[in-house]
Parts: structure tokens; C-alpha cells; sequence
């Protein structure tokens, strides 16, 4: 305890020591490195407070990337124990991120917080957070990317029963330079067939293949666990023979009601 109240009065002296703006970073290093020795002590929410707090003053400081790697830096702290906690953080460097413009480290910190959503089957905050990846990914023209979130879109979508939102979502891809006619689109347009016809068997070969296998594990798990409603039993052809369908008693029974219909003989 004397250790961080020590630092606590360090802060307070950096906070008044000649230019403020100077102080003001150097105190948030204080917090940040009073956060770093709480984590060594396992005090992680506690840690994570002082990290955020760290955040704030080199925002108000006028370094947003420094802010931002404080914030990525709590997050992988606190994942483990409150994942909800460590959305809120990536989020918030996420944002920090694209307001500096630095859309690639922006997508890393929402590409973070969109698979523990998915772990924490937040399925509804997980969809939009994919969508929102997306969209940058198209601003920044890194199409094939656009696929890959496209897969783990229709995945979350079929998760929440929302068949339309799924097929809405490859819909609108299709304005995606390329989208159309990629085994991306050719594989998302087999299993919303099979989904719709509830055709397990389809859909568990789509999940299975190397497209939807090799993605990131969160998303690979949707595929793999993905259930056809109704009990995912494959329709039968409706051009199928209805006596074969009903097996050989039913024919015979058919034959016995064509014999008792002529048993009175011709009229």
C-alpha cells in the first residue's frame, strides 16, 4: 500500500510541476504504471481503472494513440475475467483509432471485440460490430476481407433464427467489387438454401468445408454447431413416387381398395 501511495503523491507533483500539458502525460504514465504493478498483484479491475484513467489524460494530453494502446493494453488485462468489460475498452480504442484515421489498427480492435461477443453469444451486439468491420474494410477496398466478414455475418444472423437478416446481409454484398461469382458468395448462397429447405445435410457440408473451417475459431464454432430449426430433417422431393413413400403395406392396401371398388362387377 505504501508503494502506490507513493505514486498516488507522485501524480499529484507531476500534476503541478511547471507546463501542465508536460505534467499531464507524465502523470498519466504514473497511472498507467501504478495499473501495471496492480496487475502483478492480480488486482485486475482495480488495474484496469488506472489504465483508463491513464487513457483519458493522454487523451486530454493530445496523444489519442497512446490513449489507444492504454485501452488496447487494459483490454487484454481484463479479458479474461470480464470479457464485457474488455469489449467496452477495444470499442473505445477502436473509435479512437478512426478518429486519428488509423483504420487498420481500428479493425484490429473491433475484430477483438466482435469475437468475444461472439464467445459471450451477444449475437445481436456481435452483428453489428461485424458490420461495422465490414464497412471499413470496404472503404478501405480490402474486398476479400468483405467476404470473410460476410461468412461470419450470415453465421451470427442464422444463430439468432434471422434467416431474412442473413439473407439480406449476402444480398447487399453483392455490391462488393467480386463478390459475386466467388466461392464465398457460391458457398453462402448453398447454406441458405439448405436452411431454408431444412436440409441439415447440406448445411453441415457447407459448415464443414475448408471456406467456413479455416476461419477465425469463434466463427469456425458457429458453423460447426449451426442447427438447422425443425429438426433439420431434408425434404423429400415432391416429385417423389407417393407409393414408394408409403411402403409396401400402403400399396398393398391401394391394390385391396381398387379390388373392392370392381367386387360388385361393371355396371
Amino acid at each position: 500500500m505504501l508503494i502506490f501511495f507513493m505514486l498516488y503523491i507522485f501524480v499529484a507533483f507531476v500534476l503541478d510541476f511547471n507546463n501542465f500539458l508536460s505534467s499531464l502525460f507524465h502523470a498519466a504514465k504514473a497511472y498507467e504504471q501504478a495499473g501495471m504493478m496492480l496487475k502483478e498483484m492480480q488486482r485486475l479491475p482495480e488495474a484496469v481503472q488506472l489504465i483508463e484513467k491513464a487513457s483519458m489524460m493522454y487523451l486530454e494530453n493530445g496523444t489519442p494513440d497512446t490513449a489507444a494502446i492504454a485501452l488496447e493494453r487494459a483490454g487484454k488485462l481484463i479479458e479474461n475475467v470480464s470479457p464485457e468489460k474488455a469489449v467496452q475498452l477495444y470499442q473505445q480504442a477502436a473509435s479512437v483509432f478512426e478518429n486519428e484515421e488509423r483504420l487498420r489498427q481500428a479493425l484490429e480492435m473491433l475484430g477483438k471485440a466482435s469475437r468475444l461477443l461472439v464467445r459471450g453469444r451477444r449475437l445481436d451486439e456481435a452483428a453489428l460490430s461485424l458490420q461495422k468491420e465490414k464497412s471499413i474494410y470496404k472503404e478501405i477496398e480490402n474486398y476479400p476481407t468483405c467476404y470473410k466478414k460476410t461468412i461470419a455475418q450470415v453465421l451470427v444472423h442464422l444463430h439468432r433464427n434471422d434467416y431474412v437478416a442473413a439473407e439480406r446481409c449476402v444480398r447487399e454484398s453483392y455490391s462488393i467489387p467480386g463478390f459475386n461469382g466467388s466461392e464465398d458468395c457460391a458457398a453462402l448462397e448453398q447454406l441458405l438454401e439448405g436452411y431454408d429447405q431444412q436440409d441439415q445435410d447440406q448445411v453441415s457440408e457447407v459448415c464443414n468445408s475448408p471456406l467456413f473451417k479455416y476461419m477465425d475459431n469463434d466463427y469456425a464454432k458457429l458453423g460447426l454447431t449451426l442447427v438447422v430449426p425443425g429438426g433439420g430433417m431434408k425434404k423429400k422431393s415432391p416429385n417423389a413416387a407417393p407409393d414408394k413413400a408409403r411402403g409396401p403395406a400402403a400399396v398393398g392396401s391401394h391394390a385391396d381398395e381398387e379390388e373392392d371398388e370392381y367386387s360388385g362387377g361393371l355396371c
